[in-house]
């Protein structure tokens, strides 16, 4: 069974032309098959300013109205998508743009009314892998925003760690598939403002007792609940740190395990 890695990359590298150059010319020297899941980094938000759509944030988390639907849609599925397209077809890595409508590869539904009415978000419910498989035969690389559709026409704005958890688990059956979360940060550390304080390992134990004492927190948290969901269904691999972890045997970063 070949090894498939689902990569995801933030706003750090997403907002710095230079950073994602680089990311992308790494990217593409990477053998076998490979996916790519990009989230929209801080240019909606910006072009939302330049239009007078009012931003609004809870907890980190952007509720979508129709009008910031709209934004996003061009954004990360227009703008950045077909930018980075662009970019790996210079480094010959032939590549198509995907959310999740195209090829009705992830549905979603959008997430229930509790506390807070997030708008057109989406949770998701299935991967659909043929037509991203076949591309993957053909050595075709897929790169996916972070947009689904609830295959009733109505796009959703969903959650990219999310996305590519769901994208190593809908594979998994197919590929030995590893998960690869790429931000600024060298890992999970012991102390934020040490670099050199990476967590190596972590399993189910030592993570219940990392949230305890707050050294897991915040956003960090979700990003770890997908690491779990991933590997807790067939994912063979699931790792966080800078890009280097990919690229350099020397980098350090964190292993998640069951």
């Amino acid at each position: 069974m070949k090894t498939l890695k689902i990569i995801k990359i933030g706003g750090n590298i997403i907002d710095n032309d230079f950073v994602l150059d680089d990311f992308l010319k790494h990217f593409s020297s990477l053998e076998g098959p490979k996916i790519l899941v990009h989230g929209g980094g801080k240019l909606a938000t910006k072009l939302a300013h330049q239009m007078g759509v009012k931003v609004n944030m809870i907890d980190g988390r952007r509720i979508t109205d129709a009008a910031t639907l709209d934004i996003i849609t061009m954004v990360y599925a227009g703008k950045i998508n077909k930018s980075i397209i662009a970019k790996l077809q210079s480094q010959q890595c032939n590549a198509v743009g995907f959310s999740g409508a195209d090829g009705n590869t992830i549905v979603s539904v959008k997430r229930p009314v509790k506390d807070i009415d997030f708008g057109s978000v989406g949770d998701v419910q299935k991967v659909n892998t043929e037509t991203t498989n076949l591309l993957l035969a053909g050595n075709v690389t897929p790169v996916f925003c972070a947009i689904t559709h609830d295959a009733n026409g109505q796009l959703l704005n969903t959650n990219a760690d999310t996305i590519a958890s769901e994208l190593a688990i809908g594979f998994a059956e197919l590929y030995h598939t590893e998960l690869y979360y790429c931000f600024e940060k060298s890992g999970v550390l012991k102390d934020i403002n040490a670099e050199d304080s990476v967590i190596e390992n972590i399993n189910s134990t030592n993570y219940q007792n990392l949230k305890d004492q707050g050294i897991i927190a915040d956003g960090m948290l979700p990003k770890l609940e997908n690491c779990f969901h991933a590997i807790t269904n067939k994912v063979k691999k699931v790792c966080i740190g800078k890009p280097e972890m990919l690229f350099n045997s020397n980098s350090k970063f964190t292993t998640i395990q069951d």
